[in-house]
């Protein structure tokens, strides 16, 4: 009984202790702590993936909308995740491109294992990533160099180009509504005809003004390395002169308007006259650029360089005065105003397309001293218009006897020296030599008949004349005969004695008339020029249209990467534009 008594009394006082709550109360608040704990270490967790999936994502599609990237959008964004190893947490690519700007949006998820979440049910969490970046390029420059040379007459090289490239202009322009994009164009032969337009912007010297529309420039081989071409800087003008054509060199007389062997072949020239091959300002009127293009003629011979160096002057910055006045004269939009814009502007595109079916051709241009409106020792009759050549070796003024017997001028059709230019009649024998003030020539002095005052009084109609003669620009020599004729029948055949001595003295009198720029120059000046371009990342895409294996590796050589070089022959030319203005359209540019 006494040991049940103290059972039951322990029993009571523990029932009415107090002091053991306290201990279950701490068990279920650290509990409770270690839960709310844990799921801080799971939202840590959580976060720390979270923040790395979208600064990957952010950094992928940044990379992807950037429209210097060689690389497709969908596969920058791809190889971004696979090297940070969240390939499989990507969800969604998009990209948006149009002619001048891209968008490139990305979605991702990354699911989180949780290990205190767990224990209230939440098994996991879901770390989400989204993002979009842009890029736009607000103005576009294109030029299109395209060779017009001889050869592009056959196979039809010229009919297929010139259906590929209005297929080009109405691609790219199509949904300019803006008129952001501007295309020029620069055919090319042996030399860039500047047109009547462009000529006038340069100061250009010994201008040809017979036949018209000869507007080329024979630039200097310092502009290949030059910054820009100078609009100040004195620059001759090419001469319409046939310095190609051959002639017949027998000892005999073959006449100035023979034309096998004589007269100008127009073909021949390095300038030819065309109004349709000249350089076209920029434009974004897809019927005035198709125009243009169905203008175009083949004629002449092949210099690259001159069309490259034409059309990065198109795009020089430092060109835009000139646009400037051009824009206040009406002859280009107003909406071009400030172009060309800076180069490496970021949001500008500046193109070049250059298509060529050939290789250079050592280019020829006639020497300082024997162009335009320079007095030549060259004289031609009024009426049978044939020439005489005043040789001043050939007058003796030892006294008043021999300077009267004097026989300076070679007349090539007579095959004799005289003692006037030939002026329709051949004279007496006993006429004498004299001169007169100028060099005029009448019947008493040397053969002139001009009526004119040469420092002994006027002629009176009472005097007798022989006719009439003109001393000739070396202007009016080269636009009527071969240089070739005149270097063999005015010189050669007149002041050698052997046949081997004609042919030299005629050999060094076309090396004095002109200067030949070897084809090795021309190609270092092409390449010159492209690498100019590259350095101001101007995309230059080129075209090799049936051009032979220099002409190929020339125009490879010069496109920014060769992805961007093309071959093509036949109808293909239309599939090669066709890829370009694709390439353009989609803001794929190598850099």
């Amino acid at each position: 009984m006494g040991l049940g008594r103290h059972v039951r009394s322990a029993m009571r006082r523990f029932g009415r202790d107090e002091d053991g709550s306290m201990i279950i109360f701490a068990m279920f608040l650290m509990l409770l702590m270690l839960i709310v704990g844990g799921m801080a270490v799971d939202l840590m967790r959580f976060e720390t993936n979270r923040s790395r999936l979208q600064a990957t994502l952010d950094r992928a599609v940044l990379a992807a909308a950037d429209l210097d990237q060689t690389l497709p959008p969908r596969g920058v964004v791809e190889d971004y995740f696979q090297k940070a190893g969240l390939y499989d947490d990507l969800t969604s690519i998009t990209v948006t491109q149009t002619v001048n700007s891209r968008t490139v949006g990305a979605t991702a998820s990354m699911g989180v294992d949780t290990m205190f979440m767990d224990l209230v049910g939440i098994r996991s969490l879901e770390a989400p990533g989204a993002g979009e970046a842009a890029e736009a390029i607000n103005d576009i420059e294109i030029v299109l160099v395209l060779d017009v040379s001889g050869s592009m007459a056959s196979n039809s090289r010229l009919v297929n180009l010139q259906a590929a490239a209005r297929d080009f202009v109405a691609t790219i322009l199509q949904n300019d509504t803006q008129n952001r994009i501007s295309i020029a164009m620069v055919p090319f032969n042996g030399q860039v005809n500047l047109g009547p337009l462009l000529r006038p912007k340069f100061n250009v010297t010994d201008l040809v003004t017979t036949p018209a529309n000869v507007n080329c420039v024979d630039l200097p081989a310092s502009v290949y390395s030059d910054q820009s071409i100078s609009r100040t800087a004195a620059m001759p003008a090419t001469q319409n002169a046939d310095t190609f054509s051959t002639t017949n060199r027998s000892n005999a007389y073959y006449a100035w308007n023979d034309g096998a062997t004589a007269t100008v072949v127009g073909t021949n020239v390095w300038c030819p006259p065309s109004t349709g091959n000249v350089v076209r300002l920029p434009a974004r009127s897809v019927a005035t650029l198709q125009a243009n293009i169905n203008a175009l003629t083949a004629v002449g011979a092949t210099s690259i360089n001159a069309g490259m160096r034409w059309g990065m002057t198109l795009l020089d910055p430092a060109s835009r005065p000139m646009f400037n006045e051009f824009i206040g004269a009406g002859q280009i939009p107003s909406f071009y105003a400030g172009r060309p814009y800076d180069w490496r502007r970021d949001d500008t595109m500046k193109v070049i397309v250059l298509l060529s079916d050939g290789e250079h051709f050592a280019e020829e241009r006639v020497n300082a001293g024997y162009r335009g409106a320079t007095v030549s020792d060259i004289w031609r009759a009024a009426g049978d218009q044939n020439f005489s050549r005043y040789e001043a070796s050939r007058v003796d003024r030892t006294n008043a006897t021999t300077l009267a017997n004097s026989r300076p001028f070679w007349v090539p059709h007579l095959s004799q020296w005289q003692a006037r230019p030939w002026n329709g009649t051949s004279p007496a024998t006993n006429v004498p030599y004299a001169e007169g003030a100028n060099r005029r020539f009448d019947v008493n002095a040397d053969g002139l008949c001009n009526n004119a005052d040469d420092g002994r009084g006027a002629l009176t109609s009472a005097q007798a004349c022989w006719g009439q003669a003109t001393q000739q620009t070396w202007g009016q020599v080269w636009g009527a005969v071969r240089m070739h004729w005149v270097a063999w029948q005015l010189y050669g055949r007149p002041l050698g004695s052997t046949s081997a001595a004609r042919v030299s003295i005629a050999d060094s009198w076309m090396n004095t008339f002109r200067t030949q720029t070897a084809t090795t120059a021309m190609d270092g000046q092409l390449q010159q020029m492209c690498q100019r371009a590259r350095d101001e990342n101007v995309d230059v895409y080129t075209i090799s249209f049936e051009a032979p294996t220099n002409g190929r590796t020339q125009l490879g050589l010069c496109a920014t990467v060769p992805s961007m070089a093309y071959d093509a022959a036949g109808l293909q030319i239309g599939v090669v534009f066709r890829a370009i203005a694709g390439r353009i359209n989609a803001l794929r540019l190598t850099q």
